[in-house]
C-alpha cells in the first residue's frame, strides 16, 4: 500500500505547484510589495493605473483582500493536509486556485476598463473557491473541528463584497475596510494562538529546563471571544466610547495571553521570537485604537490601525511563511542573516508606520515605513524564490 507521503514525494510536476505554500507564499510577497511600491507614486499623481478604484482605496483593498488572502491560502492548504492525513492540493488543482487568485488581482487593476460588478465577482472568485476547497478537505478528512477557520474566511468573503460595494456607491463609511482587519486580526488570535506556545514548547523543551508556555485552553477561547465581541463593536461603532472600553479590556486579556507563553526565553531563535513580537502588535493595536477614539487629537484612528495592519499581519505572515517554506521543504529552522534583516526591516515599518500616526516625523515615517516593507517582502522573495521553487531537500 502506498501511504501518503510517499504519494508526495512521488510528486513529478513543477516543485512550485507540489505544495500550497510554495505559490502562494511567493505571489502574495510580490503582491505586498507592489501594493505599497505602487500605491505611492499613485498617491503623487504620478502613476494612474486603470482602476475604479482611487489609489487609496485600490492600496488598502490589494492590501486586505489581495495581500492576505494569498498568505492565509498558502497556510491553510499547507495545513489542512497535517490536520486531515489527507494528499495536499497540488499540481493543476492549485494551479486553477493561484490562477483564480491572480485574476482578481487584474481584475481589480483594469476595473475603470470593466463593470465595477464584474470585477468584484472575479476578486470574489478566489475567497469563495478557498472556503469550498478548504471545507470539502476538512469533511472528507473527517476534521470537522477546523471548519471554524473558515468562518474567518467567510468573513473574509462578506467583508470584500461591503467594500466593493461601498467603493463602487461611494459610501465610504469603512466597513469593509475594518471588517476585513477584523478577520486579520481574528485568524491571528485563532492560527498565532495555537502556533505560537506550540513551536515555543517544541523548541524550549530540547533546551535547559525553566519556564514554558500555557497550553491552549479555556482562557484562550475566553480571549479570542473577547477579542471577537470588541472587535466587532469596532466595526459597527468605531467612534463609540463604549467601543473604546471593550478594546482596552481586550488589550489587557491578550497582553496576559501573550505573557503565559514564555516567548523572553526564545530571544536566542529568531524563527520564534518573530511570532511573539509579531503577537504583541494585537494587544497594542487594541489600546491604540481605543486612544484613537479616546482622543483624536493625539493619534489618529486611520494611523492606529497600522499597529494590526503592519505590525501584527506584518510580522506574523513573515515569520510564518519563512518559518513554514524552511521546514516543509526539508532546510534547517534556522534563521540566517537575510532572514533577519527581512525581520528588522518589517518591524521598523511597524514602528515608523505608528509614529506617524502620532503626527511625529510624518511625512519622512510614512516613507521609511513604506520602504522598509517593500524591502522586507521584496526581501523575501529574493531570498525564498530558490526555497519556494526548488526541490524538497531529501537528506533532511
Amino acid at each position: 500500500m502506498i501511504t501518503s507521503a510517499q504519494q508526495i514525494r512521488s510528486y513529478r510536476g513543477p516543485d512550485l505547484l507540489s505544495y500550497g505554500f510554495r505559490p502562494f507564499f511567493l505571489g502574495g510577497a510580490i503582491w505586498g510589495v507592489a501594493a505599497i511600491g505602487l500605491w505611492l507614486p499613485m498617491l503623487a499623481g504620478s502613476l494612474t493605473l486603470p482602476t475604479a478604484f482611487s489609489p487609496l482605496e485600490w492600496h488598502v483593498h490589494e492590501l486586505l483582500y489581495g495581500f492576505l488572502p494569498a498568505v492565509a491560502a498558502g497556510f491553510l492548504l499547507t495545513a489542512v493536509p497535517n490536520w486531515t492525513g489527507r494528499l495536499p492540493v497540488a499540481g493543476r488543482p492549485l494551479l486553477i486556485l493561484f490562477l483564480i487568485w491572480i485574476s482578481g488581482r487584474v481584475a481589480i487593476l483594469t476595473s475603470a476598463l470593466t463593470a465595477w460588478w464584474f470585477a468584484a465577482v472575479v476578486d470574489l472568485a478566489f475567497l469563495a473557491a478557498m472556503i469550498v476547497v478548504i471545507s470539502r478537505e476538512l469533511i472528507a478528512g473527517r476534521n470537522v473541528k477546523n471548519l471554524r477557520v473558515l468562518l474567518l474566511v467567510g468573513v473574509l468573503f462578506a467583508g470584500n463584497a461591503v467594500f466593493q460595494v461601498e467603493a463602487a456607491l461611494g459610501v465610504g463609511e469603512g466597513y469593509g475596510t475594518r471588517t476585513g482587519i477584523a478577520a486579520a486580526v481574528l485568524l491571528i488570535t485563532l492560527i498565532g494562538g495555537r502556533i505560537i506556545p506550540s513551536f515555543t514548547r517544541n523548541w524550549l523543551t530540547k533546551r535547559a529546563p525553566g519556564r514554558l508556555p500555557v497550553s491552549f485552553g479555556g482562557f484562550d477561547v475566553f480571549a479570542i471571544l473577547v477579542g471577537a465581541i470588541a472587535l466587532a463593536s469596532w466595526v459597527a461603532a468605531p467612534d463609540s466610547t463604549g467601543t473604546a472600553a471593550l478594546l482596552v479590556i481586550a488589550g489587557v486579556v491578550h497582553t496576559i495571553r501573550l505573557a503565559r507563553w514564555a516567548g523572553e526565553r526564545t530571544v536566542p531563535e529568531l524563527l520564534l521570537l518573530v511570532l511573539h513580537v509579531g503577537y504583541a502588535f494585537v494587544p497594542v493595536g487594541f489600546f491604540l485604537d481605543a486612544l484613537a477614539i479616546a482622543a483624536p487629537h493625539i493619534v489618529s484612528a486611520s494611523g492606529a490601525l497600522h499597529a494590526w495592519t503592519v505590525g501584527a499581519v506584518g510580522l506574523m505572515t513573515l515569520g510564518v511563511m519563512t518559518r513554514a517554506s524552511l521546514g516543509h521543504t526539508g532546510r534547517v529552522l534556522a534563521a540566517t542573516w537575510p532572514i533577519a534583516l527581512i525581520y528588522a526591516a518589517v518591524l521598523t515599518a511597524a514602528i515608523a508606520r505608528i509614529v506617524a500616526a502620532f503626527e511625529i516625523a510624518r511625512t519622512p515615517m510614512l516613507q521609511t515605513s513604506a520602504a522598509a516593507w517593500v524591502i522586507a517582502f521584496g526581501g523575501f522573495v529574493v531570498v525564498y524564490w530558490p526555497v519556494l521553487t526548488g526541490p524538497r531537500k531529501l537528506h533532511a
